[in-house]
């Protein structure tokens, strides 16, 4: 688990005060628009909709939400299921104006973008969008939506129902179950050829891990994050990827309790000298656009690991995109390190 999963949210205004005025007259246009209908589906789209969220919150609205909001990788997992979002909070675009990893095949040049990374919202941009819903993710349990500012949620919270996806302390198949029920609700034909396939490939996925895991008891796999002065390895217990990996037999290195204490439960901090700590055969390495890539990583110490020498390190997606389509794949290609490691530990 890396650190940069968890950044301090900030605590600068998102407005600034001369600002204030100019959202307080959004708000009241905004709430103008939903009473005249605008933003909603049309007619005869649906009658009321609503949906119980993974906070035991029921989010309603008079028909099914079009005009839809949400965090970057949830919004990705949506649009594969043929549902499509007016507007993303979240990393979205990349240096050089490409596709974050976590956008996965959405057109980035069609959405507005809300804030670019984690903790970054223009509220006055949500309110011009007059939103009939917001969903992200929860990386805690106390109902805490992802890179939904901490400072600034009553306000934006006020503008429209929001939905909550848990993915912690859980394993990696319930926000893949309870993603496609929001699809459906929103109007996904969730027995859809492409979905269906999907569905299966994961689950044929999954079934290869199991067996490769257990032929493969003795290759040990460590999951890293990499910054400038900390390398943070991860523990299993909360994270819904590595949970459901571990469910399926594989050979995880676990940080002690002890260790963890200081991330609340989710990493070991080492720093570059000790990265040599645990002994692995194949590395996970965090993916995400905040963390140093590992072949940016100039640490010598890195560069003596055994498993970067034998070449065995593999990206880990760290946000899954909570999509069988684009959760299989990971799957697949852990099966397959884990296949071809060689034993160095």
């Amino acid at each position: 688990m890396s650190h940069a999963r968890f950044p301090q949210p900030s605590r600068r205004g998102i407005l600034a005060a001369g600002g204030a005025l100019g959202l307080t007259a959004l708000l009241a246009a905004c709430g103008d628009e939903k009473k005249s209908g605008s933003g909603k589906a049309d007619a005869g789209d649906s009658g009321p909709w609503s949906f119980k969220d993974d906070r035991g919150k029921t989010a309603k609205q008079d028909s099914t939400p079009k005009n839809i909001v949400a965090f970057t990788g949830v919004a990705a997992a949506l649009f594969d299921y043929g549902i499509e979002v007016k507007g993303v909070f979240g990393p979205t675009k990349a240096k050089g104006g490409k596709a974050d990893v976590q956008a996965g095949d959405m057109d980035i040049s069609k959405l507005t973008i809300l804030g670019n990374e984690w903790g970054k919202f223009n509220i006055e941009k949500y309110a011009s969008l007059a939103p009939d819903l917001l969903v992200s993710t929860m990386f805690d349990d106390a109902g805490t939506l992802w890179s939904v500012p901490e400072d600034s949620k009553d306000k934006i919270l006020k503008l429209a129902p929001s939905v909550g996806v848990s993915v912690y302390d859980r394993q990696m198949t319930e926000p893949l179950q309870r993603l496609l029920a929001l699809a459906e609700s929103l109007g996904a034909d969730v027995k859809a050829d492409k979905v269906v396939k999907a569905k299966k490939r994961f689950e044929a996925a999954a079934e290869r891990l199991r067996k490769v895991a257990k032929a493969n008891k003795d290759i040990k796999v460590l999951v890293g994050s990499a910054s400038q002065d900390i390398f943070y390895v991860s523990g299993t217990n909360l994270s819904a990827d590595l949970e459901y990996f571990k469910s399926l037999g594989v050979n995880f290195v676990e940080p002690s309790e002890s260790a963890k204490k200081a991330s609340g439960g989710w990493f070991e901090n080492l720093s570059w000298e000790n990265v040599n700590k645990h002994a692995a055969d194949v590395i996970m390495m965090d993916n995400r656009t905040a963390t140093i890539q590992p072949a940016d990583i100039e640490k010598p110490t890195w560069a003596k690991l055994p498993a970067v020498k034998a070449g065995q390190v593999i990206p880990r997606v760290t946000e899954p995109i909570y999509s069988y389509d684009k959760c299989a794949p990971i799957l697949e290609d852990l099966a397959d390190a884990i296949e071809k490691a060689k034993k160095v530990s």
